[in-house]
């Protein structure tokens, strides 16, 4: 990483405020394809408003975009924020921080923003007044950004994407979630709240199974976002809105399409669960991810998201394909550079199954302790396990234990 930058004093006190609003990560941004540009989605539900048409694109806009895009991954930042009546803001090891410069206006930043956008989807921003999408420039690589309007103006949020595909080693990862991935089926669930790297640790595995066998690999996003190479594998990756209009419509799709890999970006509604549970069931490794904070809530959450009816049923699913829940959040390095990933795994053995097909949930943590011979990991022993290697000071995996004194035992044990 380059020299640091120094926050502008007279933005100490908007800085703060925006990290204790997003302490837990960065602003959505979502991603596709540079492919995208030109095409728009399927369908567009609102009329164009003339006040949120975004002004011409122009060469001046695109450089100031392209040099502050530069700076941004030049100083090793995860995000760039574009908002009217500050400069330009970076996240650096998850903390904000104001590019040098003058505050954007409000016509500057609608040029930046302009700048950004694909041709052919100005209608659906002058639409919606919101809009995902990717792309890359050359030399400095890829990037996906949500442009949005906030307080009567236009806005960006921008994702820089790593170089190049994670590895579970590169972000730190337990080296045990290798062996889950080599199942031939069966569900495989990354969740966690906004922010804490699900995509990044969905492509580390997905890299695991591409080196490990060739086989068909089909990913649907919405939208894109790692951009996976072939290797050993044939990969396909469906973006919703430019190639399937849903979820559902993409991965019934996908089923007839001979894959033998599976990842969804995410289960949005009781369809979608439903779809990637059946696809797991049917003979499938499926990926996908989850908003939620543990492997109990994660089971909860599918099944509650079911009519009282059909509990039973999305149960016995459930215990007949999960493979494994691995929840993540990401807490601050010791030595200051980035975050890393702290992560509960539970595998479904025999017992895990067992609780799910009898709706004893509450009784899942306890197995994850219990379970640590067959391959499971505690959010506690996770974070013990990264205060022995020293990535995390001890101090603040004490204020961030689930279990205080669990963890103190699981800190002594060798």
């Amino acid at each position: 990483m380059t020299d640091r930058l120094e926050p502008d004093p007279e933005l100490d006190a908007l800085v703060r405020q925006l990290n204790e609003m997003s302490a837990e990560g960065s602003p959505g941004a979502s991603d596709s394809d540079e492919a995208a540009d030109g095409i728009p989605v399927a369908a567009t539900a609102a009329p164009r408003r003339a006040d949120w048409v975004l002004p011409r694109r122009t060469v001046e806009g695109a450089e100031r975009l392209e040099a502050q895009l530069r700076q941004a991954r030049e100083h090793g930042a995860t995000d760039l924020l574009l908002v009217r009546g500050v400069p330009p803001v970076i996240r650096v090891n998850g903390r904000l921080v104001a590019l040098p410069g003058a505050a954007l206006d409000r016509q500057e930043v609608a040029r930046l923003c302009a700048a950004a956008v694909p041709p052919g989807r100005r209608d659906e921003v002058a639409a919606r007044g919101a809009i995902d999408f990717g792309f890359t420039l050359p030399g400095l690589g890829r990037f996906r950004a949500n442009v949005h309007r906030a307080s009567d103006a236009w806005s960006a949020a921008i994702r820089v994407f790593p170089a190049e595909l994670p590895t579970l080693e590169s972000l730190n990862l337990p080296p045990e979630l290798a062996q889950l991935v080599r199942r031939q089926h069966g569900l495989l669930l990354v969740t966690g709240p906004t922010g804490c790297g699900k995509t990044s640790t969905l492509a580390a595995l997905l890299g695991v199974v591409m080196q490990a066998r060739p086989g068909h690999v089909i990913t649907i996003e919405d939208p894109v976002e790692y951009v996976l190479p072939h290797g050993r594998c044939v990969v396909e990756q469906i973006e919703i809105g430019r190639d399937a209009p849903s979820f559902a419509d993409a991965l019934r799709s996908a089923m007839r399409q001979d894959p033998d890999v599976l990842m969804v970006g995410e289960m949005r509604d009781a369809e979608s669960m439903a779809n990637v549970v059946t696809a797991a069931e049917t003979g499938h490794l499926v990926f996908s991810t989850l908003h939620t904070s543990n492997a109990a809530q994660t089971i909860s959450r599918i099944v509650d998201a079911h009519p009282s009816q059909e509990s039973a049923i999305i149960r016995a699913q459930l215990a007949g394909s999960l493979v494994a829940v691995v929840s993540q959040q990401l807490v601050p390095r010791a030595d200051g550079e980035g975050r890393v990933p702290v992560v509960e795994v539970m595998v479904a053995n025999d017992a895990v199954c067992n609780l799910i097909r009898k709706g004893q949930i509450e009784q899942l943590a306890a197995q994850v302790s219990l379970g640590k011979h067959e391959g499971m990991l505690s959010f506690d022993a996770s974070l013990a396990r990264l205060v022995r290697r020293g990535l995390v000071d001890v101090e603040e995996a004490r204020r961030r234990a689930r279990h205080l004194k669990e963890f103190e035992l699981l800190l002594g044990e060798k």
